[in-house]
């Protein structure tokens, strides 16, 4: 079926054509009439299948007739973050040349000034992400009254990153009489909730079993050892096998591990960039940018590179963490083998990912083949090596923190430094209230509070330190000893052995 066979207008079709398509795709084909025809739509499909075009091209044709006004937008787009919004923004551009529409982008890390001079020219679709439209609403910026249309993109994505409370504060500001469009790859009970609440009536289109993935991508999981370094190695070896790699994804679960996975690869000789949630709008425009145009091979992202950024050409996808919920698996996956393109998606399990695993494979509803056997075929350190390995890491973590000895002799300096400030204390308190001259206290027995504690004077009447239990070349108490201490034992506080200073009676 062509596109002309869809109800699209002729300036619409234009734009399709210099684009160069010529088919729709079947989220396309199906969801385009039924928007044109102002009805609600629920619309499920993998990712990279065009479901962005599938409201984008009905939207254009709808909004050829109208006018905006200022503060008041025509259209909602509500994106889960920064990138999908400004793919949106994207596809705009390249399907309304023929037409003259105002498009707003309204995301974080973007001067509150320059989105609201845009606001106030008058609007016609507005993009945005739920938090800084908010912002803009509260302000008094904004009136949302005279919205026709809201689209909610993403929904799942939504769902995960907890703005479905903000989307239903959004959906109460907008027209009861408006028409909705709720696009998700994944379907869990908590999405198909909340499409009740938001749709009236709606079509709903499902080209694709929920959570499937392409059969254009080649799976294989790789079993690698628990430890850090290990996994960085194997995927290394990874990257340097695949002869057909022109260019990858690599994801992390956590932001800390994409900054540190990056630096590795980039002192191993790797060219990559770092993607993930903390990182200014700036820094991420860049970085996607970089990557898109072949100047960085690898992109090293969190799960905010995982769902709907559209880079056709992406030959590979690196799970260098299992990822803990097993939709994430498939939104990572989908980022190779797009548009009918072959990819391979390679997922490194190390022991102790067997649940998070299998809630994967069941979801898809197949198994993945390892690629060179399973987890029973890495050597994991003995109990021996490891216990040893982890009281080595143990010090060196210890030893990089700030505040933090660097080892054993600087411990003891600090000690001894810490007992020399005792003594000179002990020793001005006994002058002050004895009467004696500085070098007479400086002559007087000594004893020691503890092992390794401070020189503390001997008061008359108190009883003399415990003597120091037999110890060990380690040393530790030898248990010949049997002798069990008494109260504080020998490890008596020096500030406890100073002399009580009497008031003086006038």
């Amino acid at each position: 079926m062509p596109f002309s066979d869809l109800g699209l207008s002729e300036k619409v079709l234009n734009a399709v054509t210099a684009a160069g398509y010529t088919e729709p795709t079947p989220i396309q084909a199906q969801a385009i009439p039924h928007v044109l025809a102002r009805r609600d739509v629920l619309g499920i499909a993998q990712t990279g299948t065009g479901k962005t075009a599938a409201f984008t091209l009905p939207m254009l044709t709808l909004l050829e007739n109208g006018r905006a006004r200022a503060r008041m937008p025509r259209t909602l787009i509500l994106e889960p973050t920064r990138e999908l919004a400004a793919q949106v923004v994207e596809n705009f551009d390249r399907y309304g040349t023929n037409h003259k529409l105002n498009v707003a982008l309204i995301i974080g890390g973007v001067s509150f000034a320059d989105q609201d001079a845009k606001l106030t020219r008058g609007t016609d679709v507005l993009i945005a992400t739920p938090g800084r439209l908010l912002d803009h609403f509260e302000r008094g910026k904004l009136l949302l009254t005279g919205v026709e249309l809201l689209v909610i993109d993403e929904a799942d994505r939504m769902l995960d990153m907890g703005f479905i409370p903000d989307i239903e504060r959004i959906a109460k500001m907008v027209p009861f009489t408006r028409q909705t469009l709720f696009f998700s790859a994944t379907m869990p009970p908590e999405i198909e909730r909340l499409a009740d609440m938001f749709l009236h009536n709606p079509q709903r289109v499902e080209v694709a079993r929920p959570a499937s993935t392409a059969s254009t991508i080649t799976q294989r999981l790789v079993a690698v050892g628990s430890e850090g370094h290990a996994k960085r190695e194997r995927l290394r070896s990874l990257i340097r096998g695949e002869t057909e790699l022109t260019n990858g994804i690599i994801f992390c679960n956590r932001k800390r591990d994409v900054a540190l996975l990056q630096k590795s690869l980039v002192s191993h000789s790797f060219d990559a960039a770092a993607l993930h949630g903390d990182m200014d709008q700036r820094a991420r425009t860049t970085a996607l940018d970089a990557f898109r145009n072949g100047e960085t091979a690898l992109l090293v992202a969190s799960d905010v590179a995982a769902r709907g950024l559209d880079i056709p050409a992406v030959s590979h996808v690196f799970n260098f963490d299992v990822p803990h919920h097993p939709e994430d698996y498939v939104h990572r996956i989908g980022r190779t083998g797009r548009a009918g393109r072959s990819g391979k998606a390679y997922t490194l399990v190390a022991p102790g990912d067997d649940r998070s695993l299998g809630a994967i494979e069941a979801l898809i509803g197949q198994p993945i083949p390892w690629l060179d056997g399973d987890l029973s075929t890495v050597a994991e350190p003995s109990a021996e090596t490891g216990t040893r390995h982890r009281g080595r890491s143990s010090e060196s973590r210890r030893g990089a923190r700030p505040g933090r000895s660097n080892g054993k002799s600087e411990a003891k300096s600090e000690a001894r430094s810490e007992a020399k400030s005792d003594v000179r204390a002990d020793a001005k308190a006994e002058v002050r209230s004895t009467g004696k001259s500085a070098g007479e206290v400086a002559e007087r027995p000594k004893a020691r509070a503890g092992r390794g504690g401070p020189a503390t004077p001997r008061t008359e009447g108190r009883p003399a330190p415990r003597p120091e239990p037999a110890r060990d070349e380690r040393g530790r108490r030898s248990e010949a000893d049997g002798d069990t201490p008494i109260g504080l034992g020998s490890h008596v506080p020096a500030f406890l052995l100073r002399p009580v200073l009497a008031k003086k009676e006038k």
